[in-house]
């Protein structure tokens, strides 16, 4: 039977962790209907919507709203928490009849809003683990984080080059690296190239009709672009919510910007607008020299492979995108990827910091 009629559970969720995620199951366990208030300031680096949008995914039982609360919280002041109960008042201005907290504050939050309060692991002994902790070593706390921070947080890195210039290989080699790692790291995740398994696809279907086609007998449209731009994307996302800190993608969405230049010629601005919806953060660019080609059944540019390497160095570059180019043998080339995206995760994630809060 549940013991509360409407439960209210408020916090920044900066970024949303377990033990949020404890607290507001247990409210809805024990409420009739529950509000969780996602309240954010001007100064944080997580938008308040996408705040928004993980808490509605992962408790969809829940009425979640925010608000954007610029207020410095000071527990000792009236007058500062009048000011912020004027906020939460206007987020949520049904009677609440209880306050789930596993805060110090939740007693005179309750006590504000005429409701009872109920504490929930206040010592944080079942999931030992806070937004400041998170917030300064997201990789240490992943495993207190659901998928869609996950997603969010996930270093994506890029190889990409002309064809036969070993990205596969390196990007298999890149994964497997951080995998020997062990503990979170052993769920690094490999995006393979979807573009191939397109094409493989069109082939197919090509001899389907007519058995003797090969390769060169295929012909691409730009209508084909965006759709495997966009499964590209969705395929990254896909794995960015059950992988490690860092997702190793074998070509992606921006890369179809220019196999589109290759096969059908020009611009394509769905591509170009699919490309820019994802945020990855380094691009490795394999070179092509000193590189055998090898015509696997789906490869017909050798001659192109000098081209498509400008091109991928010129987009890179017009683009502001941070890119490393990876050249040498098989181990130099391994070795440099891990060395670049050592660094990349070596910066951290940069959040910036919450309001100050006197108590």
């Amino acid at each position: 039977m549940k013991r509360h009629g409407h439960g209210l559970v408020l916090g920044k969720f900066y970024p949303p962790h377990a033990g949020h995620h404890h607290l507001v199951r247990t409210a809805l366990d024990r409420c009739e209907r529950l509000t969780v208030l996602v309240c954010a300031a001007s100064v944080e680096s997580v938008p308040l919507a996408d705040r928004v949008a993980w808490m509605r995914e992962a408790h969809p039982g829940a009425r979640v709203v925010g608000t954007v609360d610029d207020i410095p919280m000071d527990l000792n002041d009236s007058a500062v928490w009048d000011a912020h109960m004027a906020v939460f008042a206007a987020a949520v201005p049904e009677p609440i009849d209880a306050v789930f907290s596993s805060e110090t504050y939740g007693a005179e939050l309750a006590r504000r809003f005429g409701a009872r309060s109920v504490l929930v692991d206040p010592g944080r002994t079942l999931f030992p683990v806070s937004g400041t902790a998170v917030r300064a070593d997201p990789a240490g706390c992943w495993d207190y984080l659901e998928p869609p921070v996950k997603a969010a947080l996930t270093r994506r890195v890029v190889v990409l080059g002309a064809e036969s210039t070993g990205t596969t290989t390196l990007a298999l080699a890149l994964a497997e690296h951080y995998r020997r790692r062990g503990g979170t790291w052993a769920r690094t995740g490999y995006v393979a190239e979807y573009g191939r398994e397109y094409s493989e696809a069109k082939l197919a279907a090509l001899r389907g009709r007519w058995p003797g086609a090969r390769w060169e007998d295929v012909s691409f449209t730009t209508d084909d672009f965006p759709r495997i731009a966009e499964t590209q994307n969705a395929r990254e996302e896909a794995a960015a919510r059950v992988g490690s800190p860092v997702l190793i993608c074998d070509t992606d969405s921006f890369a179809t910007t220019v196999w589109h230049e290759r096969y059908v010629g020009g611009r394509n601005p769905l591509v170009e607008k699919t490309a820019d919806r994802v945020t990855h953060h380094l691009w490795l660019l394999t070179g092509h020299e000193g590189v055998a080609f090898e015509d696997d059944g789906l490869r017909d540019g050798e001659e192109l492979r000098p081209w498509m390497t400008e091109r991928f160095r010129a987009e890179l570059t017009r683009t502001g995108r941070t890119f490393v180019e990876i050249t040498g043998s098989r181990q130099e080339r391994l070795d440099a990827a891990v060395a670049a995206v050592d660094g990349l995760l070596a910066t951290g994630w940069h959040f910036t910091d919450p309001l100050p809060e006197r108590r």
